[in-house]
């Protein structure tokens, strides 16, 4: 069977009508705190805003809030909630932010999503443009994994996620060490049947965030292990704030 293309809309267009009910993360309101204390009155722009968790969340601090994401699937999620039709968002890969205009106090990308952009070259790419779109002192935050070695260093996975008397969901995962990639696909088994959903990482070192970062002009300002700014812990979900000099 021929394998079908794995593109920057391929994970929303896939997941969009399960997103929500898989989600593993009920964190958007304690993100939103965080990220309103960063953004003042905005705008602010959401990388990756998919169906408007966190973005939702932040509007009702009062924060206007623009989004990107190559998935229109997601993003129509998005537009059926309240609030939602609310929120512009330009359909576009997070690493070609030609369309998006400029004036942001805040930029941010939560839950491992920056990852999804699959090349160093485009990362770095990312970091840049979001510089370029940010005011003097603005802000860009990062919430993604701290990748562990230990973890890392088994090339291949398949992990029971969850199961119930009415359906099991696995993670079957391969992992490239040298290209820092996650090649996964989660199976969810129903007694209506199979679906599958891809995804694809490309994990950063947090060092290599910061010297993103400082290629774009940017500075560490700090990191946590959380939006509650707990002390990191390795192998954890890290919280990062790169400042734009004022």
């Amino acid at each position: 069977m021929e394998q079908s293309a794995y593109r920057p809309e391929t994970y929303g267009d896939r997941i969009a009508d399960a997103y929500d009910d898989l989600l593993i993360t009920d964190d958007q309101e304690e993100a939103a705190v965080f990220l309103a204390g960063l953004a003042g009155r905005g705008p602010a722009l959401e990388l990756g805003v998919g169906t408007g968790r966190v973005a939702l969340a932040l509007a009702r601090h009062g924060v206007e809030v623009h989004g990107v994401d190559a998935s229109e699937a997601m993003v129509d999620k998005l537009r059926a909630k309240p609030g939602g039709e609310a929120i512009p968002v330009t359909i576009a890969d997070m690493a070609d932010l030609d369309q998006v205009g400029g004036g942001y106090t805040l930029a941010y990308v939560v839950f491992n999503t920056f990852f999804a952009i699959l090349a160093q070259d485009d990362q770095v790419r990312c970091f840049a443009q979001v510089a370029e779109r940010l005011v003097p002192g603005g802000a860009f935050v990062i919430q993604a994994f701290d990748p562990d070695p230990a973890m890392l260093s088994k090339r291949t996975d398949v992990l029971t996620v969850s199961a119930d008397n009415d359906h099991v969901r696995l993670a079957a995962i391969i992992r490239d060490t040298l290209a820092q990639t996650i090649t996964a696909t989660h199976t969810i088994i129903t007694e209506g049947g199979t679906r599958l959903y891809p995804v694809k990482l490309r994990y950063a070192w947090p060092s290599e965030l910061d010297l993103m970062a400082r290629l774009a002009g940017l500075r560490l300002e700090g990191r946590w292990g959380g939006w509650a700014r707990t002390r990191p812990t390795p192998g954890g979900i890290l919280v990062s704030v790169f400042r734009k000099p004022a």
